[in-house]
């Protein structure tokens, strides 16, 4: 049984949506803020975490920092609408994705199966097709399916599910301009729906991983209004 961590200060969503995802099958630990999610997760590591932006003592951006700095664990953000700062910083930071309130809670349990489904992939788990994929080399970059290992001149980077995602749609055909849409595609599957600046993000942060590693990194272009590509050579 998959486990997801639920955190938001306002009870009547933790008790609502606790109960769809227990009907779908899914173990729910429910918090009301990020100081005792955070306890929590730390010693008990869950499979997915669905935060809310605004709650009191810790709000969902120092948690996803704090989080981050030991775990690539999938995040999902709830954010209101005039929340539009919040959630892009959030995104740059290493959620995942962003749900906005007042929201469908079918829609959010479509997206935690969606980044479940790829978090699975990322790690090993799918079985004999995911063992026998090939590693994708380009230069001096090197991208391990099996592994879900990433490096650059031989240096580790640590990526998160989605961020591995882009790299190896991109990296898989150098030189080709992948739109946006096909970006959303191979990062989150061909019916989950997200915003253009979602991929925006995404990118941006995995530039600023890379150049943490060589400052002269530049393999990842942007074609402004297209999209983007991987630089061959």
């Amino acid at each position: 049984m998959q486990t997801i961590a639920l955190v938001d200060d306002d009870r009547n969503i933790l008790t609502s949506v606790a109960m769809a995802l227990e009907a779908e099958g899914f173990e729910v630990h429910s918090y009301a803020d990020g100081a005792e999610a955070l306890r929590a997760l730390t010693s008990h590591p869950v499979d997915l975490a669905v935060l809310d932006i605004k709650m009191p003592r810790m709000d969902g951006m120092e948690l996803l920092s704090r989080l981050r700095q030991s775990s690539n664990l999938p995040v999902i953000f709830l954010t209101s609408k005039d929340e539009e700062i919040d959630e892009l910083l959030g995104l740059r930071m290493g959620a995942d994705d962003y749900i906005k309130k007042p929201f469908s809670q079918r829609l959010l349990i479509e997206r935690i199966r969606a980044l479940l489904r790829r978090d699975t992939v990322g790690d090993g788990r799918t079985g004999p097709s995911a063992e026998t994929s090939p590693a994708i080399v380009r230069g001096p970059l090197a991208l391990d399916d099996t592994r879900h290992a990433c490096t650059w001149h031989g240096r580790p980077i640590d990526l998160t599910v989605t961020e591995f995602l882009l790299v190896k749609a991109l990296a898989l055909r150098p030189g080709h301009v992948k739109s946006r849409d096909q970006l959303m595609d191979a990062a989150y599957g061909e019916h989950i729906y997200v915003d253009d600046r979602t991929i925006d993000s995404h990118i941006k942060r995995l530039r600023k991983k890379f150049k943490a590693i060589d400052s002269d990194f530049a393999q990842i272009e942007t074609l402004y209004g297209i999209g983007y590509r991987y630089r061959e050579g």
